[in-house]
């Protein structure tokens, strides 16, 4: 079976991870700190919190911004459910905002309607939560030029695009937005097992999400609140104090898991020119089939982090599952990004339904994911588009 996506661990990387079973730190010692300031020196972010999971990065970097009960946060359909789940752990309200159908990305004009009717109702949101979707930058320029209008926060669910860029800027500067994530599952560009990143240029952001992932607790003298029998009166603070200030979380990385990540990072630029590459491959080879294929605006590079089609149904004579299930019998282990997060049972049970975010629907009925990883050599690529045309063209 080829996979949709693969991680690449090289022996080099085997080699940075035993290096740091063999020192005297597993968890947090002095490899998550250095992989923090080469992420956010690549993206060229000022400030970088290594997490546990792109989710727990979602989860801080909202409550980071203080988001509450009675808040309400926007984000797309066409996402994994973690896009809209961070809001719900600190009990705002979701909302949505359906996508362009071309980029598949967060649609402006939709953002700028619903935003005017939302003033109006005076239920704006707090945040949104805007996703590059399979790697594509999003407008965020014109995301940003709304959100000072009409005051809300921008956390960009870059999952999908660490490597990207748009208009020659790196995806996680933080220029148009306040907290930027990144993943780093398996699948993601580059991997640490499990992990994520929240990067931002906001020292203070920085500093509630450093805290916020590890129990809210501070062991920084020049920190201490407290003036009490707990602390020395003369001496100072005991050298074992510490203080919880906030109710945090264990979102903490380890440094086995940054060594993985340190190396991988060594080879992002090679990673994204190969989905590049091999993207191309499949938009130039598969033209002329009954394909909707992805669209990267001419400012953008994408990460590529998915390659996404789309079986359009009327008038073809082909339906999507049929095609996936095809797929799947000649070992191509094509798979579904996304359904919509509104459908889910969860999300239906607060009041979404059908009909609601219709280009995030028909997404959700027509696409398919082929294989795409940077191991993934011209042969086995061809395989996936053989077997595609013959399918195809019946």
């Amino acid at each position: 079976m080829i996979p949709y996506g693969r991680q690449d661990v090289t022996q080099a990387d085997m080699e940075a991870v035993a290096q740091v079973l063999r020192s005297d730190f597993l968890t947090q010692g002095p490899v998550v700190p250095r992989f923090e300031e080469a992420v956010a020196a690549r993206a060229g972010a000022r400030c970088a919190i290594a997490v546990n999971s792109a989710t727990s990065a979602l989860h801080i970097a909202c409550a980071a911004l203080n988001l509450k009960p009675g808040d309400h946060v926007w984000t797309v359909p066409n996402t994994f459910v973690a896009s809209a789940n961070c809001a719900r752990y600190c009990g705002a309200s979701v909302d949505f905002v359906d996508i362009d159908p071309s980029t598949w990305n967060i649609s402006i004009a939709a953002l700028t309607d619903k935003l005017a009717v939302a003033e109006r109702a005076g239920r704006l949101p707090k945040i949104v939560i805007p996703v590059h979707f399979a790697g594509q930058p999003t407008e965020q320029e014109a995301i940003w030029e709304l959100a000072q209008r009409y005051g809300f926060s921008v956390i960009e669910d870059a999952s999908h695009a660490i490597g990207a860029s748009r208009g020659g800027e790196p995806v996680g500067n933080c220029r148009w937005s306040h907290i930027t994530v990144f993943s780093f599952h398996p699948v993601k560009i580059i991997t640490t097992g499990e992990g994520g990143m929240a990067l931002t240029n906001d020292a203070y952001l920085a500093d509630r999400m450093s805290m916020l992932r590890s129990h809210g607790v501070t062991r920084d003298p020049a920190r201490f609140r407290r003036d009490d029998d707990t602390l020395s009166s003369s001496e100072g603070p005991d050298p074992w104090h510490y203080e919880q200030q906030m109710l945090g979380y264990n979102y903490r990385i380890t440094d086995i898991q940054a060594a993985l990540g340190l190396s991988q990072l060594t080879r992002l630029t090679d990673y994204v020119d190969r989905r590049n590459m091999l993207a191309r491959r499949y938009h130039e080879e598969l033209r002329g089939l009954p394909l909707q294929f992805p669209i990267v605006q001419p400012e953008n590079r994408s990460a590529f982090h998915l390659y996404v089609i789309r079986v359009k149904h009327a008038g073809s004579g082909f339906k999507r599952r049929d095609v996936f299930d095809q797929l799947r019998q000649r070992g191509i282990g094509v798979n579904v990004h996304y359904t919509p997060v509104h459908l889910q049972p969860y999300y239906r049970a607060l009041g979404f339904a059908s009909g609601q975010y219709p280009e995030a629907e028909a997404h959700g009925r027509e696409a398919i994911t082929l294989p795409l990883f940077p191991m993934l050599t011209e042969s086995l690529q061809d395989r996936v588009m053989k077997s595609l045309r013959e399918i195809l063209c019946r």
